[in-house]
């Protein structure tokens, strides 16, 4: 975290403390704005997997704050249990191999698969 105001990573850790799950994300899980953020939320989706989106179009300092608080220079950006998972294609690979799945299970959040 480095040079980011105090005032906007407190707001960033609350949002990521809000729910189990949340997704940084350009637009809403009802209407993603990136084909990237699109494909998380379809395998969240897909899983069954209650989350939160935080749409990052609507906050500048959301969205460049994001960025510098997790190290990671993209959106999407995934958060479970407070802990930072990665963005699209970590969590695509994750998908496919079985490991997104065994993470939610060992970190106690709901899976449903549709």
């Amino acid at each position: 975290m480095t040079n980011l105001d105090p005032t906007i990573s407190g707001r960033i850790k609350s949002e990521i403390d809000s729910q189990d799950v949340v997704l940084f994300m350009k637009g809403t899980p009802v209407f993603p704005q990136c084909g990237f953020s699109a494909a998380v939320v379809g395998v969240l989706s897909h899983l069954g997997v209650q989350f939160r989106g935080v749409n990052v179009l609507e906050d500048d300092q959301i969205r460049e704050g994001i960025k510098r608080y997790s190290d990671w220079p993209t959106i999407p950006q995934l958060y479970v249990k407070g802990e930072f998972m990665g963005g699209c294609d970590i969590i695509r690979e994750m998908y496919e191999s079985g490991e997104l799945m065994e993470m939610f299970n060992t970190h106690g959040v709901d899976v449903s698969p549709q």
